[in-house]
């Protein structure tokens, strides 16, 4: 069945934009500061309470590519496709919660997970995680302004890249003044809009279509795997590489630990639970619309899977429900790259100007300013790649691949005071080189070299089996599962698992940076005091009044002892 796509006309399109975004800003007024500080302007001072904390979560994961994605899997894996990317999506958050409490213990008046592997190794470390979190920040952001320049040219008579830069002036305009406080609380917005029309929008879909009856109907034209909750082609293909990336991406993604430190710590664990709830129940009902497209036999216009939502929208419910899918797309995607741009101006500030070019002697002003200058910087970055409409898969790859490398020497660096800084540099680089050895295919997959592989990445599926079970239940069972996890793969994994080049890549990556970590540390005495981080970590607007503070004491104590 082939479904059109409905348009609006530019002047609507254009008073819809202005209307959002216009909004957005006013509500950004409210908490304009005539004398901004850095650490509210990074973390909004350590204090997010419990709903902003979890609807700002929810906002930031839920992307453009949320919509496309999730409804892409819905159409190729069919019943089981929306679960296997919104599920492990939502455990995406719930996994940092454990392993975030620890980085709260250490270093509580953190602004950056850099800033804690800075305390514990010195700058090589850190910047390989600064270079990591600036890398997937300027790519999400493109991502975005891409996502808005493909839904305005599609509904509208406007170009794509009229919507790119519409998409990056509107959000500009709202997060540059007040940086990570604005990004909160329009986070909030945007997620209560987000939830009333995703509750409106999927349901309208369903019953135009026909109601669950006419769906049920439509499951006699699935394939085998299509109709099994339990597809084999559906987790190796999806759910398994995506579960492997799980941990990677709450690691190596500074949005996430940017809120991690901003949210007050009593509210961290109800606050990680909400986000995951919320997520998955969107991202798997926004799948569903693509169950529904298979069932129903559409057809993606010109075999593009994005075009899947808007068709679906267009072509069942009238121009009103077509212009609320419009602001919610538009949203979704804003709330992600205005916390882009706010962790990409905390990382400037923090991990480069702050740690590595002040040396400790930062300047709150200068910061502001830094961040601010990024913030415009890093907006017409993300326009003009937006602009090339670049091959962002690639890209993509080679980010994850970073983060998986990082996983678990940044995890071991805060539980065993033995890792060095050596050890989770090198582990980080061997891993990268064998990723790419594998994942573009360099060495032929066969024989020795693939078993060779095959078995690294069995190492590494118990490393991702054993870290998740460490930070809910504990060292021994983490032990127990993570070795069990792994001879398991080796047994049953290899021979099959060179097949699947993507999940073999993600698993080399943890086996490689885990054992290379693992073997350094133990051949080093070290025994790294974890007291030092709280130390070396704090707030640089502390730091700056503090000679005035002391300056005010002893003219105190001058003017009594006079």
């Amino acid at each position: 069945m082939n479904l059109e796509l409905y348009q609006f006309s530019s002047t609507t399109v254009l008073l819809l934009l202005a209307a959002f975004y216009g909004g957005t800003y006013l509500i950004t007024t409210f908490i304009k500061k005539g004398q901004e500080d850095t650490d509210a302007f990074m973390v909004s001072n350590h204090s997010v309470g419990f709903g902003m904390g979890a609807a700002s979560m929810t906002a930031t994961w839920i992307w453009a590519a949320s919509f496309y994605a999730a409804a892409t899997s819905g159409y190729t894996y069919g019943v089981s496709g929306p679960l296997h990317y919104g599920l492990w999506g939502a455990l995406m958050i719930l996994f940092i919660y454990p392993f975030g409490r620890r980085f709260r213990a250490l270093a509580p008046n953190a602004h950056t997970l850099g800033e804690v592997i800075h305390a514990r190794h010195g700058s090589s470390s850190q910047l390989i995680l600064a270079f990591s979190n600036l890398l997937g920040s300027i790519i999400s952001l493109m991502v975005n302004f891409t996502a808005a320049g493909a839904l305005v040219s599609v509904l509208s008579p406007l170009s794509f890249q009229t919507g790119v830069i519409i998409a990056g002036v509107g959000v500009l305009s709202y997060t540059l003044w007040s940086g990570f406080r604005a990004s909160v609380l329009t986070d909030f917005a945007q997620l209560i809009a987000l939830m009333a029309i995703a509750v409106v929008i999927i349901p309208a879909v369903l019953f135009a279509m026909g109601g669950p009856a006419e769906v049920m109907n439509g499951f006699d034209q699935l394939t085998a795997e299509q109709a099994n909750l339990f597809s084999t082609e559906a987790i190796l293909h999806q759910g398994a590489p995506y579960f492997v990336a799980v941990l990677a991406y709450a690691i190596g993604n500074q949005t996430i630990s940017q809120r991690l430190f901003a949210v007050n710590e009593k509210h961290i664990k109800p606050t990680f639970l909400t986000a995951t709830l919320g997520y998955g129940a969107i991202v798997i009902g926004l799948g569903m619309i693509g169950l529904m497209a298979l069932t129903n036999g559409v057809e993606p216009l010109n075999g593009d899977m994005n075009n899947l939502i808007p068709q679906m929208v267009s072509s069942y419910l009238p121009p009103v429900f077509i212009g609320l899918f419009f602001i919610l797309v538009i949203g979704s995607l804003s709330s992600t790259a205005d916390s882009d741009l706010s962790a990409l101006s905390a990382i400037v500030m923090a991990d480069v100007y702050g740690k590595n070019i002040a040396r400790g002697k930062a300047d709150p002003k200068r910061m502001l300013f830094i961040g601010r200058l990024t913030m415009i910087v890093a907006t017409m970055l993300g326009i003009v790649f937006a602009s090339f409409s670049l091959d962002i898969l690639v890209m993509l790859v080679f980010v994850g691949a970073l983060w998986g490398a990082i996983v678990f020497p940044v995890i071991a660096s805060c539980f065993w005071s033995r890792v060095t800084n050596r050890a989770f540099t090198t582990s980080v680089l061997a891993a990268l080189v064998l990723f790419c050895v594998a994942r573009f295919e360099l060495l032929e997959m066969t024989g020795a070299v693939a078993l060779l592989f095959e078995l690294l990445a069995s190492i590494g599926g118990g490393v991702v089996i054993g870290l998740m079970a460490f930070g809910f239940l504990g060292q021994r069972i983490g032990f127990a599962a993570g070795i069990v996890a792994g001879l398991a793969l080796m047994v049953f994994a290899t021979g099959f698992l060179r097949e699947y080049t993507v999940l073999l890549s993600s698993l080399v990556a943890y086996g490689v940076s885990t054992l290379v970590c693992v073997v350094m540390s133990l051949m080093e005495k070290q025994q790294f005091d974890f007291d030092l981080i709280k130390q070396r970590v704090g707030n640089y607007d502390d730091r700056f009044d503090a000679p005035a503070a002391t300056a005010a004491i002893k003219s105190t104590h001058l003017a009594k002892e006079s």
